[in-house]
């Protein structure tokens, strides 16, 4: 019975004890109320105040209070202040010299590039002010342009850098020599251009600045190759109908109704990168990786389908891939005995995946890997490679060779709302010999700093480097 009544709701204690609760309640907001005597003796209540640096832009940016120096450019004026204005390289060098303007209250600034309008000084006079800056896509080469006049461009455009953009700077950048604006640009989008895919930044990417990301060992791959392949065929459809308007999900589908009625209406047996259209766009999907690609029988033959590929380069990664496939199985190839970086860079496996929330993950990437199933796990902060025998099923061929070479590296990363790296780790290049199902820890994670999502990017090298075949001399003079 006791049991049972500790579980009970309600009854004259229920009703009491509200009735307490009530009356406490009152007691509490008269109290607290700003006429009531307990208030008047504690005195009066604080306003909640604005943040610093809200009320450093509002009062003496926009109002001007306690101004001591007035810039007058493009018909318009600014009341600012010197100890603001310093951090701009231009008027640092302006004040501390020995020039005329250094004692000026007044001072006319010149404006050379016509980029330069009073919207953008606005924006970059602000920013002396200021935390952080909204910047609109269409105002970023205006207000780069200002923010290289004065000086002060580098750390500004570095944070306010985001899909809407950073195609935007890195133009610009280039326009202006600010180099290091522009490798941070570049460093955003091998970070973000798979892991965070967008039709927007799709559209806006240039040839050439896809063909950079293509082509780097960088660049951030999300689940394998075909997907690399994937992203730059809905991309030369947005180059080449840049008025389509769908979401992202949609998207692969129209591409792929589009290319295979383009195929249609040609009548044309050649590849699309063959035609007078497609072949602009042949030197970047030069860097697609193909002999990961067609190591997949579901990815090989969307290859074939959609005929983008010429059919001379399919040939070619067909023929090497079949000859790598030959020393593994006949020439006993263990795998790379050292890391070659150039060639690892080059050459390597690139795939990825990205865990949601924090729990116990194992997988495999899809695709032939020369007999070596590897399994990688994510368990209690631990990144772990098994080079899987017998212990679990695999769909095809699995090498019982003692030992086989991996090289590998493993990076990690967490980003922030705008694709900023927010945590980041690496296990740098290595080589790792695998007896049959051994474990190997690869990467031990500080809890402290994992913030999920959190992405892995791989790259693989499961063969040696291919080697000049040897050629029987007597063998070739008999022939002759």
């Amino acid at each position: 019975m006791g049991s049972l009544g500790s579980r009970l709701v309600g009854g004259p204690r229920a009703a009491e004890c509200e009735c307490e609760r009530r009356k406490r309640k009152r007691q509490r907001e008269e109290s607290e109320s700003p006429d009531s005597p307990a208030q008047e003796a504690s005195g009066p209540r604080r306003k909640k105040l604005k943040s610093t640096s809200k009320y450093i832009y509002q009062t003496l940016f926009l109002a001007g209070e306690s101004s001591d120096i007035t810039i007058c450019a493009l018909g318009q004026e600014w009341h600012l202040h010197k100890v603001y204005l310093c951090q701009s390289g231009y008027f640092s060098s302006m004040f501390s010299g020995s020039w005329k303007e250094s004692n000026m209250n007044s001072i006319e600034l010149e404006i050379p590039d016509q980029n330069i309008d009073t919207e953008a000084l606005q924006v970059a006079f602000g920013s002396l002010y200021r935390d952080d800056v909204l910047i609109h896509p269409s105002r970023v080469v205006m207000i780069l342009a200002a923010a290289c006049m004065l000086q002060l461009c580098g750390e500004t455009m570095k944070e306010t850098i985001s899909s809407k953009t950073v195609c935007g700077f890195y133009t610009a950048a280039g326009t202006y020599g600010l180099d290091s604006v522009q490798q941070k640009c570049l460093e955003w989008l091998l970070n973000n251009l798979m892991t965070h895919p967008n039709v927007d930044l799709l559209k806006d990417l240039s040839l050439g600045l896809m063909e950079k990301l293509i082509s780097s060992p960088d660049l951030f791959v999300m689940q394998v190759e075909m997907d690399v392949y994937t992203a730059l065929k809905k991309w030369m459809f947005l180059q080449l109908v840049p008025s389509w308007n769908g979401s992202l999900k949609q998207l692969l589908t129209d591409a792929d109704a589009w290319f295979s009625k383009h195929k249609k209406e040609t009548c044309s047996c050649s590849s699309f990168l063959d035609t007078e259209q497609g072949q602009k766009f042949a030197v970047v999907f030069s860097h697609v990786r193909l002999q990961y690609v067609i190591n997949d029988l579901i990815s090989a033959k969307i290859i074939e389908r959609d005929m983008i590929i010429p059919s001379g380069w399919l040939s070619a990664v067909y023929k090497k891939q079949w000859f790598a496939m030959l020393r593994t199985e006949q020439d006993s190839d263990l795998g790379p005995k050292e890391l070659n970086k150039e060639e690892f860079e080059g050459h390597s496996m690139r795939c990825g995946r990205k865990l949601a929330k924090d729990g116990d993950y194992c997988w495999r990437w899809t695709g032939f890997s020369f007999g070596f199933d590897l399994l990688v796990t994510y368990t209690n902060r631990f990144i772990i490679f098994k080079r899987n025998t017998l212990s679990q099923p695999c769909n095809g061929a699995v090498s019982l060779l003692a030992h086989r070479n991996i090289a590998f590296r493993l990076r990690l990363a967490s980003f922030d709302s705008n694709g900023k790296v927010i945590c980041s780790r690496s296990a740098g290049y290595q080589v790792l010999s695998l007896e049959k199902d051994q474990e190997q820890v690869v990467l031990n994670l500080d809890s402290r700093l994992l913030i999920f999502p959190l992405y892995i990017c791989c790259n693989f090298l499961y063969t040696s480097p291919e080697t000049k075949p040897e050629i029987d001399e007597q063998a070739a003079l008999t022939e002759n």
